[in-house]
């Protein structure tokens, strides 16, 4: 069974933003990546719109709607009053909440579910009231899971970058993959359906789902740009849903 791929275009509206024009087109390359097999889009719409823009959100669910109506989109973020707003505005297929202070750079640890659970629960079931399926962004700890249970989330999204920061160190690799799985089979086991992203590559994703084959969905966009400049994003992503088949590919 394929694991889904949601392809993150953070870093394409990134780019777009370094110039007051259009391109490289975030509808643009979220087709492209549609029509050459993704399942999803990922974006984080952040209060600084330094990439991804609110005017971004309504143009990718239209693209979804009107020509892709199978596939999802997948809008993270801080729980914020104004980003819980925008995702009752349109009414995504999913949102994966995460513990972002608006200046950081990037997503780089999950909900301390310890003292977060209480906050989390009455936006969880309201945005699941809506009926979007709702995700948390959650480290590799298996401990923590039992409070995930107390949120009523439908998912967790496994935060995977200190997995991906281990590319230069085999042991070390296998120390986060180890940490990474008996987190998920703890979700699972628990009836919470498992995402994972951050970090992810074509080298470090084969490994992942030899031992987390169960998994719903990754979301991959740094890498993923990254590789579309070398092979085009049509055929990255082709690459990338090879992986995500169970394949693997030469690098």
């Amino acid at each position: 069974m394929s694991v889904a791929l949601s392809v993150n275009l953070n870093a394409v509206a990134q780019l777009r933003n370094r110039r007051n024009l259009p391109w490289p087109s975030v509808i643009g390359m979220g087709r492209v990546a549609l029509n050459s097999g993704a399942q999803g889009i990922t974006i984080h719409p952040r209060p600084d719109q330094r990439h991804i823009r609110f005017s971004d959100v309504g143009e990718l669910l239209a693209l979804i709607d009107n020509e892709f109506p199978d596939r999802e989109l997948n809008i993270e973020g801080y729980p914020s009053d104004d980003f819980v707003l925008l995702c009752e505005k349109h009414r995504p297929k999913q949102v994966t909440l995460v513990p972002d202070d608006p200046v950081q750079t990037t997503s780089d640890h999950g909900w301390d579910f310890r003292v977060s659970y209480k906050k989390l629960s009455p936006i969880v079931a309201r945005l699941k009231g809506g009926g979007m399926r709702i995700s948390l962004f959650t480290d590799p700890n298996p401990e923590v899971i039992k409070w995930v249970t107390q949120t009523g989330c439908n998912r967790i999204e496994l935060y995977t970058g200190p997995y991906g920061a281990t590319y230069l160190d085999p042991e070390q690799s296998k120390e986060e993959l180890e940490r990474l799985v008996q987190t998920a089979d703890t979700a699972q086991s628990r009836g919470i359906d498992v995402n994972a992203g951050h970090d992810l590559t074509i080298q470090n994703l084969s490994a992942l789902l030899a031992r987390i084959p169960y998994l719903a969905e990754v979301s991959i966009g740094h890498a993923l740009t990254a590789d579309a400049l070398e092979y085009g994003m049509a055929q990255t992503v082709k690459r990338f849903l090879k992986v995500c088949s169970g394949d693997r590919i030469q690098t």
